[in-house]
């Protein structure tokens, strides 16, 4: 007998005993001779290509793993190593045995992974066992990492940025149509995700081996009902006082939506209520008042990486339906962000850059989502964030003329609020936020630029969609005249609206600089705008004077192409 044959019979003996020692059948993982014959065995199987031996390996694994994760609950032995190299055999040999590994891959991210995603040891193991098998996986079952990204974003939040080269990789295989959208809330709120994972390492003990949903599940849920008072409020239960059924009390109930769907397992589509929930605002302070872990730190830094994977790939393979589903959403969570400044500034730029874009792809979009988009605009003076949101909004509609040329009914009721929030400015005494903006001493000065950035963004957004849509022009002349006759304090603003209005004098050069950057496919050449891409067959004619305007020196008649089109 060779000596691959002498270790073949050796390994096949160590499973099948395994199985009839009492103190590890029931516990495998404890043996780890046992993860070692299933290794050698399947680089044997992967030698030898031979069908025959693979069916005699087949029934071992199969028991071995059924084994394993019936012994889930009473282990005290990570089983994450050895149910993965089983799940590889599955995947290698499932069709030569006829084995479908996709319920036992599920099953070991539900009843394995949900216990010891904070293994670091397990952690690295899944993220190198889907980065091998991600094609293969994505292929033949391509719901499945997209039904688990909750789980897999509890891995990373928790083990941080040792695994995120890793995560990188993985990540762009748990985005598709099921989970695009409740993806993005899950990615802006991993920082609060790592609050509540230490808040119950820290009430109940070390993550490894104990399932999350077991402590919801708990017959004693005072326990889990301080906890979540800690998180969401930052009191204790003695805090609340009176009586806790009282509807006055401040704790949270065990059932709290935010808290079970911040530690869920599995995607069970998108839950936009509980981020509108009371609690959230409350969760956000309270986790802000505390020193930030290493853990957290490190998660503030991981996020906005994160959502520039999330952004490129939405803007290159995902459909226009989900886009402009997503974009509501966004411009709810711009103001909803956990209270760090870096990180704050940070997602709200690419939120803000991604709807930009967004709208730059389709132009559409702003006609079909002019209710939240007015509703955007007359929440400008809440908080920074919003006002910040309301002045990219502001210059989209104006920049894509309200949706197009096709859309202009939509467009009128887009001049109609801008007008609106126009003329609430100019009637009113009051100038600033309702809400202090907490800059110090600064805080009137803040207010009264902020009232005049968003009075410039309007002016111009009327001005833009006037050109665009010609029917607009009186009542843009009337809006603008009053601008300029009310001598405002920022003597920016009422020179802008004059400048406007000069330049809608001339329908030509008004068109040239207010008009769309990017003629729809429908609209001609507009008068007064130069296709420089067709440069080289233009007579001198057909180019505008005004561009000539800059040059030095007396006028001149004398001049060719080149002046204007330097050759390369």
């Amino acid at each position: 007998m060779s000596d691959r044959d002498r270790g073949w019979d050796f390994h096949l003996r160590n499973l099948s005993n395994s199985a009839r020692d009492s103190s590890v059948a029931t516990d495998p993982a404890a043996d780890p001779s046992v993860l070692h014959s299933v290794k050698k065995l399947y680089e044997l199987c992967k030698e030898e290509k031979n069908d025959d031996l693979v069916a005699r390996v087949y029934p071992f694994i199969n028991k071995l793993f059924q084994r394993s994760v019936a012994s889930l609950s009473q282990s005290r032995t990570s089983n994450g190593l050895l149910l993965l190299a089983i799940l590889q055999f599955f995947l290698d040999f499932g069709e030569v045995v006829l084995h479908d590994a996709d319920p036992s891959i599920r099953t070991f991210f539900r009843s394995c992974l949900s216990r010891e995603f904070a293994d670091p040891v397990v952690a690295e193991a899944t993220l190198d066992f889907i980065n091998v098998n991600k094609k293969k996986l994505l292929s033949s079952f391509p719901t499945l990492l997209p039904q688990f990204f909750p789980l897999l974003l509890k891995l990373i939040a928790w083990n941080g940025e040792k695994l995120e080269k890793a995560f990188l990789k993985v990540f762009p295989a748990v985005m598709s149509s099921a989970s695009f959208l409740p993806l993005l809330s899950a990615l802006v709120d991993l920082p609060i995700l790592v609050v509540a994972l230490e808040k119950v390492e820290k009430s109940s003990g070390s993550l490894i081996g104990s399932s999350i949903a077991t402590i919801q599940k708990s017959t004693a849920p005072e326990m889990l009902l301080a906890l979540m008072d800690e998180a969401y409020t930052g009191s204790t239960i003695a805090d609340g006082g009176g009586d806790s059924e009282s509807e006055d009390s401040n704790t949270i109930d065990v059932a709290d939506p935010l808290f079970l769907e911040l530690l869920k397992d599995e995607n069970d589509g998108l839950a936009e209520r509980h981020w509108a929930s009371p609690g959230m605002a409350a969760t956000l302070q309270a986790a802000i008042n505390a020193p930030p872990s290493d853990r957290l730190k490190q998660i503030l830094s991981m996020t906005p990486q994160l959502l520039d994977v999330y952004f490129a790939i939405a803007l290159r393979d995902v459909n226009d339906s989900l886009i402009c589903a997503l974009i509501p959403q966004l411009m709810a969570r711009n103001a909803t962000l956990f209270l760090d400044k870096n990180f704050s500034y940070e997602v709200r730029k690419r939120l803000l850059e991604f709807l930009l874009a967004a709208f730059q792809r389709s132009p559409d979009f702003i006609a079909l989502l002019k209710k939240p988009i007015m509703d955007r605009l007359a929440e400008a003076y809440d908080s920074p964030a919003k006002m910040e949101l309301a002045l990219q909004l502001c210059w989209a509609i104006g920049e894509h003329g309200g949706g197009g040329a096709s859309h202009k009914d939509a467009a009128r009721e887009l001049f109609e609020n801008l007008e609106l929030l126009l003329y609430e400015n100019l009637s009113s005494s009051r100038v600033g936020l309702r809400q202090e903006a907490s800059v110090g001493s600064d805080s009137e000065n803040y207010r009264k630029s902020s009232q005049s950035r968003l009075l410039c963004f309007v002016v111009t957004a009327i001005a833009k969609l006037a050109t665009y849509h010609r029917e607009l022009l009186p009542r843009a002349r009337v809006s603008l005249g009053k601008v300029a006759r009310s001598r405002i304090s920022d003597a920016r603003v009422w020179k802008c609206a004059r400048d406007y209005l000069g330049l809608m004098n001339d329908p030509a050069i008004c068109l040239s600089i207010l008009g769309p950057s990017r003629p729809s496919q429908h609209d001609i050449q507009k008068p007064g705008t130069v296709n420089w891409s067709e440069g080289g067959r233009k007579m001198v004619a057909h180019f505008p004077f005004y561009i000539l305007g800059d040059q030095k020196g007396p006028p001149f008649h004398d001049f060719t192409i080149s002046d204007i089109l330097p050759r390369k």
